[in-house]
């Protein structure tokens, strides 16, 4: 290997604006070793070790444990979609748990020009979007239905959005549901 091709570890931190320490302990980890060493026994990275550490940081701001990271790195695809589901399930459980945050925080302030200054969509402003469109109450209901044909998780995620209750949302989904069949 030729060392021009190599980065000692101050470049590669550099590059992607991390730590030497980070490095050093991700090589401790076993998450990224390096591929060499110097005469004086400094890491040196090749363009492959620079390739897993963009995956790590790729998996690192999508909120993966460094054990995860790990598991991906090291396993086949059906266990790396395995650990991905579970995190994307993790954030949804986390987003609705927010919504329901964001909800509550407004219904306190209780001031509607509160309610302008922040990016949440309520029931009532959503309705009220659709009908200045031009839609009516059966075209709200189609749209439902197909909403919650094509996307039924999503629809839940939407109508959670909203701040409807539960009960609201069953119903709703029950009866797009319903009308589909």
């Amino acid at each position: 290997m030729s060392n021009s091709k190599l980065k000692s570890i101050g470049q590669l931190g550099k590059q992607f604006s991390i730590s030497r320490s980070t490095l050093i302990y991700y090589d401790k980890k076993g998450l990224l070793k390096p591929s060499s060493r110097s005469e004086a026994n400094y890491r040196l990275y090749t363009n492959g070790d620079i390739e897993k550490l963009k995956l790590i940081l790729i998996y690192r701001n999508g909120g993966l444990s460094l054990e995860e990271i790990t598991g991906l790195l090291n396993s086949k695809s059906g266990k790396s979609t395995s650990i991905l589901t579970n995190r994307l399930q993790l954030l949804n459980q986390e987003i609705a748990k927010l919504r329901q945050q964001q909800q509550i925080i407004v219904q306190i302030i209780g001031q509607s020009k509160m309610l302008k200054s922040t990016r949440l969509l309520d029931k009532d402003r959503w309705v009220k979007l659709l009908r200045a469109t031009g839609l009516s109450d059966d075209d709200m209901e189609k749209w439902h239905i197909e909403f919650e044909r094509a996307m039924p998780e999503m629809h839940q995620d939407f109508l959670e959005s909203l701040g409807l209750s539960q009960k609201e949302i069953r119903a709703i989904r029950k009866q797009s549901k319903q009308a589909e069949a």
